[in-house]
């Protein structure tokens, strides 16, 4: 108890500390809700600063899966039709050299005909042993011949015109205005909400200067100056009768230590005598006899005896006042406290003041008929609830009302539809666009006979394959004797291979070249006519939407990011409320103080310990009894006596009689005993056993 009283002034001095670190964190809790409002309303007027982005941006980007198809259609159709233009100047240019070189070729193999039909008239093929050789030779000629004939294929002069006239009208152009409008969308919105952001900003500082009043007029400042009053006399109080409660604190130690240490001496004057009479302990010598240790220790058992009767009263007085208070106060304070049933009966009503039901209520708010209790102040605050929604504020100010919603926000909402966002009209294709494509349609670049183009470029140039021709013509020629016959064929073989190398070879390639030209032609002409229907279609579906809900777009947008403003108000004003009801000045330390002063300052260091005092005290002395007894009984045993009781049995004819009692007189040396013929019993006693009639021997 000594050390919890001396522990007193750290105890206080860390609850008081806390009660003042709530009272001072309230204004900068509130500051930090002011300033959370600054953070919101720059994210805010950083929204409104970029509104071209955002609010123009998301109108851009819910036109953009409607209007850029369209356009991206447009413009690949423009891009196809420049493509098959110059496929077609490339395929006319190709036609034109194919005519050429293929009656270039037909007449060179028609003269390498005529000119090997000669050297076969030679003598020598007359011959038996060459006639052979030259009859197949000349039978071979028939193959001879240019089979590519492209002069039924008519010119494409006529188509690219008409195509060059379609793409006089830029349509990429066109596609690329339309996609220019669509993105000059953002800088349109930025331009038309100039002034409006201006004066929103301004509501929005307003609002700023409502939370702050709102902030300055919740009652916790007010209720908690009151409390101020009460922390600093508590704490007054401590100071001033702390030193008093330490000195009489000493007082009441040394008077426990006495009473301790008196309980203590009686101990140790039983130890002793039971030590003494124990180690001088004679069961052979005769009372007067005893030795001086055994005699010591039945007076020490007997100086036990007379301290206990001396002190016994003191200290049965000191428990039983120990006892009254410390067990009372532990029935009646601190184990009410621990099962806040100490709450319940400070909560009934009418107990603390008749004339209010709840006190509570009736001291903080000033309404005595508001439920307001004790237990469930300290309930919340000892899960560290903030003041406002403990003490019930919202009776005296209503926080919910004054931070509603609507209220703050309605400013907003009416700005935002004052907004009167205007975005012009987007035209997708002009007239003249518009007609090309109608030309394209019926440009009539689809009806060419790309099957005649196709089928006259599959085959070969010539009948047969010139350099197997010519190898054929070799293997014979080889065949043949020296002579002018055999050297004039394989001249003709070199030709044909000059023939192959030189005509044949860029005839064929100009050939593949132009059936893959055309084929592809084909692929993007053959529907040609469908195509263009089907982007007119979706231009005109297009536009449409653009023209009637161009202006819906613009206001749903507006609405949606008005809402995403409104949004960081809202969440703002609610986190305000729940911080004012919940957060703010929250009341732990009011209840840790409590907690201190009563279960830990006068149960744990105070009621404890008195009760555990007088529970020992009382034990001892409880035990001092039964001490006292067998202190008693064993001193006589233990002690030397000045004389003694001789007990004479009589004869057995007289044994009804009374014994005859002789009694030794007091010798001032060694007692002188008369020793009997008969059976003598000896006893002890502290005096002399006088009968009436006695004699002296």
């Amino acid at each position: 108890m000594r050390t919890h009283v001396e522990e007193t002034r750290k105890l206080s001095d860390s609850n008081f500390n806390d009660l003042r670190t709530l009272l001072n964190a309230v204004p900068g809790q509130i500051d930090y809700i002011l300033e959370q409002y600054t953070r919101t309303k720059e994210k805010a007027f950083d929204d409104l600063d970029n509104i071209n982005l955002l609010l123009g941006g998301s109108i851009y980007e819910r036109l953009k899966p409607k209007v850029l198809p369209v356009l991206k259609d447009i413009k690949a159709l423009a891009e196809d039709m420049k493509t098959n233009r110059a496929t077609l100047a490339r395929v006319n240019t190709l036609l034109t050299d194919m005519k050429q070189s293929s009656a270039h070729l037909r007449t060179s193999l028609r003269d390498m005909k005529t000119s090997m039909e000669q050297t076969l008239t030679d003598p020598q093929c007359s011959f038996p042993v060459t006639a052979t050789t030259c009859a197949s030779i000349r039978q071979s000629l028939n193959v001879l011949d240019g089979s590519a004939n492209f002069d039924q294929l008519p010119s494409l002069d006529g188509h690219i015109a008409h195509l060059d006239g379609l793409l006089q009208t830029d349509l990429s152009g066109l596609v690329q205005k339309a996609n220019d409008s669509l993105s000059d969308i953002p800088g349109e919105v930025k331009n038309q909400t100039r002034d409006f952001i201006s004066e929103f900003k301004k509501t929005l500082n307003s609002i700023q200067s409502d939370v702050k009043n709102v902030s300055t007029k919740i009652p916790i400042q007010k209720t908690l100056s009151n409390f101020v009053r009460y922390v600093n006399n508590s704490e007054d109080y401590i100071l001033h009768y702390l030193p008093t409660v330490e000195k009489c604190n000493s007082y009441r130690w040394l008077v426990c230590l006495t009473i301790c240490c008196l309980l203590t001496l009686i101990l140790i004057f039983y130890l002793l005598g039971l030590l003494c009479g124990t180690l001088g302990y004679d069961q052979n010598a005769t009372p007067t006899n005893r030795g001086c240790v055994s005699n010591t220790g039945g007076v020490l058992l007997m100086v036990g005896v007379g301290f206990s009767f001396f002190f016994s009263w003191i200290v049965m007085t000191i428990v039983v006042l120990t006892f009254v208070t410390g067990g009372n106060l532990e029935n009646l304070v601190c184990e009410p406290y621990r099962n806040k049933k100490f709450f319940q009966i400070l909560d009934t009503p009418y107990l603390l003041n008749e004339d209010w039901e709840y006190y509570l209520s009736g001291l903080v708010l000033n309404k005595p008929d508001i439920n307001l209790t004790f237990e469930q102040v300290y309930s919340d605050c000892k899960e560290n609830k903030g003041l406002y929604a403990t003490l019930k504020l919202d009776h005296i100010y209503n926080v919910s009302e004054e931070l509603n919603i609507t209220k703050h926000t309605g400013d907003i909402n009416s700005n935002l539809e004052n907004m009167n966002l205007r975005i012009n009209d987007i035209e997708l294709l002009d007239k003249t666009g518009r007609k090309t494509l109608m030309d394209i349609s019926s440009s009539g670049i689809g009806k060419i006979d790309y099957a005649a183009y196709i089928n006259a470029t599959e085959g070969s140039p010539t009948r047969v394959n010139l350099m197997s021709f010519a190898d054929n013509l070799q293997r014979k020629a080889n065949q043949l004797p020296p002579g002018t016959l055999k050297t004039s064929l394989k001249d003709h073989v070199d030709t044909l291979r000059n023939i192959h190398q030189n005509q044949v070879v860029p005839l064929q390639n100009s050939m593949s070249i132009m059936h893959q030209q055309m084929k592809g032609l084909h692929h993007r002409t053959s529907r040609l006519r469908d195509r263009v229907s089907n982007i007119i279609f979706f231009l005109n579906s297009t536009q449409y939407f653009l023209t009637s809900q161009l202006a819906k777009v613009v206001i749903e947008e507006s609405k949606q990011f008005g809402s995403k403003i409104i949004s960081y108000f809202e969440r703002y004003l609610q986190w305000v409320r729940m911080a004012v009801t919940q957060q703010i000045a929250a009341c732990k330390p009011a209840a840790t103080a409590l907690d201190s002063a009563v279960n830990v300052f006068l149960c744990s260091y105070i009621v404890d310990p008195l009760n555990l005092f007088w529970f020992g005290i009382g034990k001892a002395t409880v035990l001092l009894l039964p001490a006292l007894i067998f202190a008693v009984k064993l001193a006589k045993y233990l002690r030397r006596m000045y004389s003694e009781d001789v007990y004479e049995d009589e004869p057995v004819h007289k044994v009804q009689s009374k014994p005859r009692v002789q009694t030794i007189p007091r010798v001032q040396t060694v007692p002188m005993v008369q020793t009997v013929p008969m059976k003598t019993m000896r006893h002890a006693n502290t005096r002399s056993r006088v009968e009436q009639g006695t004699q002296t021997i």
